[in-house]
């Protein structure tokens, strides 16, 4: 498939999972693509050394999105060795819950800056280069719709918040032909989560389907909403989570 040909995609988070997933498959489309990870670089390069055996043209950066300087450094990195950006997705991020009495103020900030503030960041340092058919697609969650459990408000106060600057940014950037998108996922089977895990059998049973995701279905979504078919998708949230919501 070539449907991305001549297109350059930067994606946050991906050298493993669902960012791992993501990357392969727009270079499967046809895209240079460009990943970040923060700390497995083994992982990180052997997700890039299998799109350039595939034909296709990777680049790894170091990014981790703690700092606020990544986020921005991946992305002008992305145009000065790639040439361009027309493709973001914001897909990094970190988990965090535990009892609401018990969080800490540094747990709140780093969450925070890891899923949200580098997220606007990269998202606004990424417009000053893109032009007319830009994609920003951002990985979210299903719990900004159903939160299946205690210890878990922190995390769903994050993702919730992708929404709203999703809706904001494609008020932004229609004008100029960008669109904005969120794709909230459910359970995913990924090294994070993975669907023989000790809760597995209860998490699946939630959703509608009665089983795990994959990463691939992830992904199938993001080249949908990277390619020509999502032209007219933006200010929106896709839900793909096998009815974990419904």
């Amino acid at each position: 498939m070539t449907g991305l040909s001549g297109k350059v995609a930067l994606v946050t988070g991906g050298s493993r999972g669902i960012g791992a997933a993501i990357a392969r498959r727009l270079a499967g489309d046809g895209a240079d693509v460009a990943l970040t990870y923060a700390s497995a670089a083994d992982k990180a390069q052997a997700v890039a050394k299998q799109i350039e055996a595939d034909g296709g043209r990777a680049l790894v950066i170091k990014a981790d999105n703690a700092d606020p300087s990544a986020a921005t450094g991946a992305v002008e990195q992305t145009v000065r060795d790639l040439g361009r950006i027309d493709i973001l997705v914001n897909n990094a991020g970190i988990f965090t819950g535990g009892p609401l009495e018990e969080l800490t103020v540094e747990q709140v900030d780093r969450i925070l800056a890891v899923d949200v503030r580098a997220v606007f960041l990269a998202s606004q340092a990424a417009a000053r280069h893109m032009t007319e058919g830009g994609r920003i697609i951002t990985i979210g969650s299903a719990m900004t719709e159903r939160v299946p459990a205690p210890g878990m408000s922190l995390y769903a106060m994050c993702k919730s918040a992708l929404t709203g600057l999703t809706k904001g940014l494609a008020r932004d950037l229609g004008p100029r032909g960008i669109t904005a998108t969120v794709v909230h996922g459910g359970l995913i089977d990924t090294d994070m989560n993975p669907a023989d895990g000790p809760n597995a059998d209860l998490f699946g049973s939630v959703t509608a389907l009665g089983r795990y995701g994959t990463a691939d279905d992830i992904a199938a979504t993001v080249a949908h909403l990277a390619g020509d078919a999502g032209r007219y998708i933006t200010g929106t949230a896709v839900t793909v989570d096998g009815g974990f919501a419904a």
